[in-house]
């Protein structure tokens, strides 16, 4: 047999070193370390959800409608066994362009949230508005399930399983705001009322229709699986909406030992928790206040938004802490108001109840 040339083996020796070093470069992306951090995503969403007490949450969370300078969004998760399996966008901009930015954004950012299992998501180019709202009212989602962890409560979608009274988010609709408040007792809804309902005009008349069947469905049905009142479709939609945020919040705090306005919390229950309240629109801009609770009382109260600019900065930063220091004084959204800031202490104080009603008090 020939023996090969000495030269011919440097060079074959030289082409399998570039083709070893080829295939591994083709290989460093499945340890890259970008990739390990996106399959953690999923534990730390899972941590989050419950938050970190060990607790199993399944169920649906709406969170709170976010404003943004093109309209309301608001987000609603499914939650199975901590792990986010769906998310939509039950308010999002609509009209001129906003129908095209929204049809863009938003299948986008359900997507995102599933894949990442956390409220860190990426921003749609060219829907920043939107995408800042969706993640506020994603967190708020969130929030909301941290809230039911360690209730031992399995959420559904349908009756409401706590006792206590429960304000839903308001919901924008054509002809003005629905929002609705239950009564929960022993599982059953005995009282719905709308504490908001479109008004002027012709929608005076159909309110004056549309709600009382409304409630009395609500009642009857234990759900928000109700009839749409004939000629009164916006107002009936939003109601169902809002309807569904107050079961959602009930739901939330299942379990627990309910009342209707101060912030009591399961007897022995020690352990601190935040909730945000719903967003009260104001004449000069939204007002939504964030809680914190241990041991049944408010330990701590903030505006996470408040009117600003103009002379709505003085009366903001005059009145907001006046508010939070009764809120944690009388612990209860039953405080004064405070003067040159009606609109702004009313707001809090609707944002504030709101919160209660989550905490289960």
């Amino acid at each position: 047999m020939r023996k090969s040339h000495p030269l011919r083996r440097v060079v074959l020796a030289t082409a399998a070193t570039v083709s070893g070093i080829v295939l591994l470069l083709s290989l460093k992306p499945s340890s890259d370390p970008g990739a390990a951090q996106a399959a953690g995503a999923g534990a730390a969403a899972q941590e989050a959800a419950q938050g970190g007490s060990g607790a199993v949450v399944s169920g649906t969370m709406t969170g709170d409608a976010a404003q943004t300078q093109y309209g309301a969004v608001q987000v609603r998760i499914t939650v199975v066994n901590n792990k986010i399996t769906k998310a939509e966008a039950v308010q999002a901009p609509k009209g001129g362009t906003s129908d095209q930015k929204t049809a863009l954004a938003v299948p986008k950012l359900n997507a995102d949230v599933v894949a990442k299992q956390s409220p860190d998501i990426d921003t749609v180019s060219g829907a920043t508005y939107t995408s800042d709202g969706y993640k506020k009212s994603l967190q708020s989602a969130i929030d909301k399930a941290n809230a039911s962890a360690g209730s031992g409560a399995s959420q559904g979608s349908g009756s409401a399983q706590a006792s206590g009274t429960f304000t839903g988010d308001a919901v924008q609709t054509q002809y003005g705001a629905v929002q609705v408040r239950i009564t929960v007792a022993g599982g059953k809804i005995t009282k719905a009322e709308a504490v908001q309902a479109p008004k002027g005009g012709t929608s005076d008349q159909k309110t004056e229709l549309a709600v009382p069947k409304l409630n009395a469905a609500a009642v009857a049905a234990g759900s928000a699986d109700i009839d749409t009142v004939s000629s009164a479709t916006y107002t009936s939609d939003g109601y169902k909406k809002s309807l569904q945020s107050a079961l959602d919040k009930a739901k939330a705090t299942a379990g627990s030992s309910s009342g209707s306005g101060d912030a009591g919390a399961s007897s022995g229950a020690a352990q601190a928790k935040t909730v945000t309240g719903s967003v009260a629109q104001t004449q000069y801009g939204a007002v939504q206040v964030r809680i914190t609770v241990a041991g049944g009382k408010i330990t701590k109260a903030e505006a996470v938004q408040a009117p600003k600019g103009g002379t709505s900065d003085q009366k903001t930063e005059l009145a907001i802490p006046k508010l939070n220091a009764a809120a944690v004084a009388a612990g209860s959204a039953d405080i004064d108001t405070v003067s040159s800031a009606t609109f702004t202490s009313e707001g809090y104080k609707k944002s504030l109840q709101s919160a209660l009603d989550q905490a289960g008090g």
